[in-house]
């Protein structure tokens, strides 16, 4: 299931937009704005197909983490177009950048460093770079297009409009690049949750139908994205101290600015001057978590399944479709937000601070 593909109906201006994007020098970046629904993946594909049929040499950047186009979710991607396509799904990813969340509003940073970062990549071989964004355009999502517009500087910014909405957007991104703004074809159409919810599905489903579980040493792999593993582990007296006060079942901890803990049944939380003297990780929440593989670089080759930490062994068992080279040129294992299963279920996002 694609929300959007190739079509032929398309609406004369988006004709015109291509024959302006073939005239301009390169190479060109070139970002796409809208709401929710507002069809960008299907201009995107439109515009792609398009310029590549006029022998341009043509990059996608896909930053919509909520609806991925180019596998794997909760990434931002690039990818180059080699031939004719019909959804940015049929395309291959060429680098990767992680976020670890389908919902990006805790992770601002990170999705416009991803953006400007496989942008830079995407621009070194192609004429023109297409970018497109999420429907992510009130409250945060302001801040969000506006930091992605301030790095990458886009040649020019394409809003897709139904009635205004974006009038107070397009006086915040002027600045950074040269507007153009498209109405919303009459044929883009609304989905549920539900329905959105069924497409991301299919995508995790996709991206692990060809998964097995490798074990990662943690002493080799810095595990990142969280305040796990940071500080000394916590001495056998202070484990004891803590499991009689709270009646938890301790399963890590360490002293580093605070004490943070692994547990179950928690049944306390103490706080001091308004900041946690001790930061709390329930155990279950670990259970089926995504996480990134990072080189050296700091890009994403691939993402993974966490099944189980071995905290005394410094071990972790991790279902993903990388290759034992891959994994094993990984430098950091990169905790993500959301948990999910190899067949596409979600089991629940996480908020930024409860790792």
């Amino acid at each position: 299931m694609n929300k959007a593909g190739y079509t032929t109906d398309v609406p004369e201006d988006r004709f015109v937009l291509l024959d302006e994007l073939s005239s301009r020098d390169r190479p060109l970046r070139v970002m796409l704005v809208g709401g929710t629904d507002s069809g960008k993946t299907t201009l995107l594909t439109f515009l792609a197909n398009g310029l590549a049929e006029r022998g341009l040499r043509v990059a996608i950047v896909d930053s919509d983490v909520g609806q991925k186009g180019i596998l794997p979710p909760a990434t931002v991607s690039l990818a180059f177009v080699d031939g004719p396509f019909s959804s940015p799904s049929e395309l291959r990813g060429h680098a990767h950048y992680f976020i670890g969340t389908t919902t990006p509003g805790q992770y601002v940073g990170e999705m416009a460093v991803g953006v400007k970062r496989l942008t830079d990549i995407a621009a070194e071989k192609a004429d023109v770079v297409l970018i497109d964004t999420t429907g992510f355009v009130t409250g945060t999502g302001v801040e969000l297009k506006r930091l992605k517009a301030e790095l990458v500087r886009p040649d020019i910014i394409v809003l897709l409009e139904r009635a205004g909405e974006m009038e107070y957007l397009r006086k915040v991104l002027a600045p950074y690049g040269e507007i153009v703004t498209l109405s919303v074809s009459p044929a883009a159409r609304e989905h549920s949750r539900r329905e959105r919810r069924e497409v991301r599905k299919e995508k995790w489903k996709a991206y692990f139908s060809n998964s097995r579980t490798v074990e990662v040493d943690l002493t080799k792999v810095i595990p990142g994205g969280t305040e796990l593993f940071r500080g000394r582990p916590l001495r056998e007296e202070e484990r004891e101290l803590l499991s009689t006060l709270f009646k938890w079942l301790v399963v890590a901890g360490w002293k580093g600015e605070h004490y943070t803990v692994v547990k179950v049944d928690a049944e306390g939380f103490s706080r001091q001057y308004g900041r946690p003297a001790i930061h709390t990780v329930d155990f279950e929440r670990l259970s089926n978590l995504l996480v990134g593989f990072m080189d050296g670089e700091g890009l994403c080759m691939g993402v993974g399944i966490l099944k189980w930490i071995n905290f005394s062994g410094m071990k972790a068992q991790v279902l993903t479709p990388l290759s034992e080279e891959e994994v094993e040129n990984a430098v950091e294992l990169r905790f993500g937000r959301i948990q999910v299963l190899e067949n596409g279920e979600e089991l629940g996002l996480l908020r930024r601070e409860e790792l």
